[in-house]
C-alpha cells in the first residue's frame, strides 16, 4: 500500500501527471527544491523535505535528503517489528515510494566548453543515496528512476492497488543499474581529466591502467541482427566526445546500420586516418581490399576501385575528402553498403540519394586521428576483458634501417611507407603489395606467412611486377623472399627481429630487392 512518495527529479519529464494521480489517491507527496515548487504551481499538495528532517536545505542544495529520517523511512523492513518500533520511537515515517533521477552530469560534461568546476557541481549526492536504499528495501518500497515507469505502476496502483514484488524487483533492477552507470560516466570523466592534465592522451606514453575498470556506455540502438541473423545485437556509444568517431558520425541517408556494417566502417574509418593525401580505402569483412592516394579524390577513387573491383562490390568505402559528383557517379556504378566522408558536394548528396539502400555518414575526420589517439582497444574474452592502448604508434622514418645493399629508391621507400600504413589494418598474418600508392595485392588473416604471400601475389597477377612489399611481421625463413623475387617484387619492408634475419637479408641480396627494417610490429587479431 502506497501512502508517503518523495519525489525529486531534476527531468521534470510527466512528473506533474504522475504526482497529480498520486495526490488524488491519497498518497502524501514529500518532495525537494524545484520539483516540490513545479508541484506546487500545478495546485498539488507538497510536503517540503525540510518539514520531514526538521533540517533546512544548506550548501546551496548539496545537503537536503542525507537525513536519518529519510532513509530510515526508506530502509525500514515492514516485516520487522523491531525496525518499526524503532522508527516509530524516533518519529519516523515509512516512504513507500520513491521517484528519482539524477543531476545531468553526463548532459553537462557534452556541453562544449564545460568546466571542471560545473562537471564536479553536476554530480548528484543524495539522489542516488535514497534510489539505492530504496532499491536495497524495494519489497517494501516502489523504486522509480525512469519517466517511463510512471504509467506502469500507476495502471499497478489502479487495477490491483500495489506494485507487484516481480515488477518492483526490476525497477530496483534498473536503478542499481542506473547508478552503476552514472557512477561510471563520472569516474571516465575523471580519468580522462586526468589524462589531459599529464598530457598522457595526446602522447600515448606511460598510461596506467586503472586497478578497477568501470566503462561508461550507453544505448544507440538495438540492431536487427548480430554477425548472423540468429544472433540478438545493440549498438552502444561512449560518453563524452564523441566527435571524429563512427558512434558520433551524422547519417545523410540509407536505411539503419547492422552490426557487421558498424563493425567494417570503424575498419574503414580507422584505416583512411592513416593518410594526410587524398585517400580511399575499401573494405570487406573488415579487411582492406583496395586502398589508393592520388592526386585528389577523384583519381583515389579510381585507384581504389581498380585495385580490386571484385572484391570491393557490396563493400564500405571510406573517403578522407568530401565527395564531389565526379566520385559520387562513379560509386553509384556498383552496389556499395556504406560511404563514409567528411563531407558531400550537393549535387554529389543528390546522385547518391539516388541508390535508396545507400547509407551515407558524414563524420568530422580533423578529430578523428586525436580520437582515436584517447581510445583503449577492448577485447572480451570468457570471463574476461582485454585492454590495451590502441595501435597508433609508428615508427620515425628516418629511424628505417636499411640492411641489404641496396637501399630502395625514393618511388619505391614512397610506396613501402603506403603498405607499412594499410598492412597495419589487415587481419595478421597480412601482407600488402603496393604499387604508384595504391594496393595491388592483398593476403590477410592466414596462419603462417608464405600463404598471404602466395594470395596476394595471385591476386595482383602482373602487376605484382615492380611492386613493394609490406608485411605486419618478421619473416621467419626466406620462403616470402624467394616467392617475392619470383613474382618480380622490388623492394620489402618488415618489422625484423626473427633469429633468422640473415636468412631473408641474404635471399633478398641475391635477388637485388632492397629490404627495410621499421622495427615494429602490426599484429591484428
Amino acid at each position: 500500500m502506497i501512502k508517503r512518495a518523495l519525489i525529486s527529479v531534476s527531468d521534470k519529464t510527466g512528473v506533474v501527471d504522475f504526482a497529480k494521480e498520486l495526490y488524488n489517491m491519497g498518497v502524501e507527496i514529500i518532495s525537494t527544491g524545484g520539483t516540490a515548487a513545479v508541484l506546487q504551481k500545478a495546485g498539488i499538495g507538497v510536503t517540503p523535505v525540510s518539514d520531514i528532517t526538521g533540517f533546512p536545505e544548506i550548501l546551496g542544495g548539496r545537503v537536503k535528503t542525507l537525513h536519518p529520517k529519510i532513509h530510515g523511512g526508506l530502509l525500514a523492513l515492514r516485516g520487522n517489528s523491531e525496525h518499526m518500533e524503532q522508527i516509530k520511537s524516533l518519529g519516523i515515517e515509512p516512504i513507500d515510494l520513491v521517484a528519482i533521477n539524477l543531476y545531468p552530469f553526463k548532459e553537462t560534461v557534452r556541453k562544449p566548453g564545460v568546466t571542471f568546476e560545473e562537471a564536479i557541481e553536476n554530480i548528484d549526492i543524495g539522489g542516488p543515496s535514497m534510489l539505492r536504499s530504496a532499491a536495497k528495501n524495494h519489497r517494501d518500497v516502489v523504486v522509480i528512476c525512469d519517466p517511463n515507469d510512471y504509467s506502469v505502476v500507476l495502471e499497478f496502483l489502479k487495477s490491483k492497488g500495489d506494485v507487484d514484488q516481480n515488477y518492483r524487483r526490476k525497477l530496483a533492477l534498473k536503478v542499481f543499474e542506473h547508478t552503476a552507470h552514472y557512477d561510471a560516466v563520472i569516474s571516465d570523466y575523471l580519468r580522462k581529466a586526468e589524462d589531459q592534465e599529464n598530457g598522457e592522451e595526446a602522447a600515448g606514453e606511460g598510461i596506467e591502467f586503472p586497478e578497477n575498470l568501470t566503462l561508461a556506455f550507453e544505448k544507440v540502438q538495438d540492431l536487427r541482427y548480430g554477425e548472423n541473423p540468429h544472433q540478438k545485437a545493440a549498438f552502444y556509444r561512449e560518453i563524452g566526445n564523441i566527435g571524429g568517431t563512427l558512434a558520433g558520425a551524422k547519417q545523410l541517408h540509407g536505411k539503419e546500420l547492422s552490426f557487421n556494417n558498424i563493425n567494417d566502417a570503424d575498419a574503414a574509418l580507422k584505416t583512411v586516418m592513416e593518410f594526410d593525401m587524398p585517400a580511399v580505402v575499401g573494405v570487406k569483412h573488415t579487411n582492406p581490399c583496395g586502398v589508393a592516394c592520388g592526386k585528389d579524390i577523384y583519381e583515389a577513387y579510381l585507384k581504389a576501385y581498380s585495385a580490386d573491383p571484385v572484391s570491393i562490390f557490396g563493400g564500405i568505402v571510406a573517403l578522407n575528402r568530401p565527395v564531389n559528383r565526379a566520385v559520387a557517379e562513379e560509386m553509384i556504378k556498383i552496389f556499395l553498403e556504406i560511404v563514409i566522408a567528411p563531407g558531400y558536394d550537393p549535387d554529389a548528396l543528390e546522385v547518391l540519394k539516388s541508390k535508396k539502400n545507400l547509407r551515407l555518414l558524414e563524420i568530422d575526420m580533423s578529430k578523428a586521428k586525436a580520437q582515436s589517439r584517447a581510445e583503449w582497444d577492448m577485447k572480451r574474452v570468457s570471463g574476461g576483458l582485454l585492454v590495451q592502448e590502441d595501435d597508433v604508434r609508428d615508427f620515425d622514418e628516418k629511424d628505417l634501417k636499411v640492411v641489404t645493399k641496396r637501399a630502395p629508391s625514393a618511388d619505391e621507400m614512397r610506396d613501402l611507407l603506403f603498405g607499412w600504413k594499410v598492412v597495419k589494418h589487415v587481419k595478421s598474418n597480412a601482407i600488402v603489395l603496393a604499387k604508384d600508392l595504391a594496393t595491388v595485392g592483398i593476403g590477410a588473416g592466414q596462419v603462417n606467412r608464405i600463404w598471404p604471400t602466395q594470395q596476394s601475389i595471385s591476386h595482383a597477377g602482373e602487376k605484382a611486377k615492380g611492386s613493394v612489399l609490406a608485411s605486419d611481421a618478421f619473416f621467419p625463413f626466406p620462403d616470402v623472399v624467394e616467392a617475392a623475387a619470383a613474382a618480380g617484387i622490388t623492394a620489402i619492408i618488415q618489422p625484423g627481429g626473427s633469429l633468422k634475419d640473415e636468412d631473408s637479408v641474404k635471399a633478398a641480396d641475391e635477388h637485388g630487392i632492397a629490404m627495410v627494417f621499421s622495427g615494429i610490429r602490426h599484429f591484428r587479431h
